[in-house]
């Protein structure tokens, strides 16, 4: 159909975007190498970009033009050092959760000065981390859960609310048992810890980490020695907490001392507990949901800040999950 034909509404449209103030070094920043992150706001937004000096125009249609056009505007003003492609993506998902009526999102002491949440349900679940003694984040892959919960541990110790993290995990994964692993008990539980060990080094540096581990003021071990502690003045993290039984569940909850924090994480489609055995994190949310003191925040796809294709995976698996449902019932 021609151009001319079309509803006024949906006509192509252009728009021109003066970037101010003038500044060669943040346009080349934000502009990338041969304009490849202009092309990534290109296909974002599905606009075209023409650049001439500081001048860019815009092709596309008109709502999607806005869009693009604030999207360049608050690159360029990001661009105070060169943007790299995770700093595209991650501001892209920003920008199209970006909620004008939401609360400010809260302020965390890491290494990473930068680091906040990217999702109106990212910063719900950093303020009620803030808030509450006890908190619980249930979602899938990529939604931040387990990462925000160490920054906030890391921020509450940088603060002095507590004197000690610690971080622990049930050793079961995947259907995998330990026993034929080589090594002694900590070596064959240590790659299941790996991944709260990497938060740490990004949020606090290598060096930091390993003083802290000799000062003892962090801790990193599987759920089973937590049995018979009582951990005061400490911030523990739960993770991948529906491998746990409900008996763990609550041996961990009742672990809990003066000055503490708990966060318990953990995503309910991904459970390796031998088949017949109940998930204590599905236990506990349907136990704990009307205690006063803990708070649930429940992440979706909406809400994963991965790759883009993370996000289009875990909703084929829920669209799949969803059919099996409908077939048995």
């Amino acid at each position: 159909m021609p151009t001319d034909k079309l509803p006024a509404a949906s006509r192509p449209r252009r728009i021109e975007v003066q970037l101010t103030p003038v500044d060669n070094a943040r346009l080349a920043n934000l502009c990338g190498a041969l304009d490849e992150n202009l092309r990534q706001i290109e296909a974002a937004y599905d606009v075209a970009i023409a650049r001439r000096g500081d001048l860019l125009t815009l092709h596309g249609e008109l709502p999607r033009l806005h869009a693009a056009r604030a999207a360049l505007q608050e690159f360029y003003r990001r661009a105070d050092k060169p943007l790299t492609v995770e700093d595209l993506q991650l501001g892209l998902i920003e920008l199209a959760k970006h909620d004008d009526t939401s609360p400010a999102a809260p302020t965390l002491l890491t290494r990473r000065s930068e680091l906040h949440g990217r999702t109106p349900r990212q910063n719900e679940y950093l303020r009620a981390i803030q808030n509450h003694d006890i908190t619980f984040g249930l979602g899938p892959a990529g939604t931040g859960k387990t990462y925000l919960a160490v920054a906030c541990a890391v921020d509450a110790f940088e603060r002095q609310q507590v004197t000690r993290i610690i971080l622990t995990r049930p050793a079961v994964e995947a259907g995998e048992r330990l026993g034929f692993l080589p090594g002694d008990l900590t070596q064959k539980v240590d790659p299941y810890l790996r991944p709260l060990y990497d938060a740490l080094y990004d949020l606090m540096g290598f060096d930091r980490v390993a003083k802290m581990f000799e000062r003892q003021c962090i801790e990193i071990a599987p759920l089973a020695f937590m049995r018979g502690r009582t951990l005061a003045n400490a911030f523990v993290i739960l993770d991948e907490a529906q491998n746990t039984t409900p008996e763990q569940m609550k041996m961990f909850l009742t672990r809990i001392g003066i000055g503490s924090r708990a966060v318990v994480t953990g995503d309910l489609t991904q459970i390796d507990l031998p088949r017949g055995h109940k998930s204590g994190l599905l236990d506990a949310a349907r136990t704990l949901a009307d205690v006063r003191g803990i708070a649930f925040t429940q992440f979706t796809k909406e809400d994963v800040v991965r790759h883009p294709l993370v996000a289009r995976i875990v909703d084929a698996y829920e669209r799949a999950a969803a059919r099996q449902a409908g077939g048995e019932s």
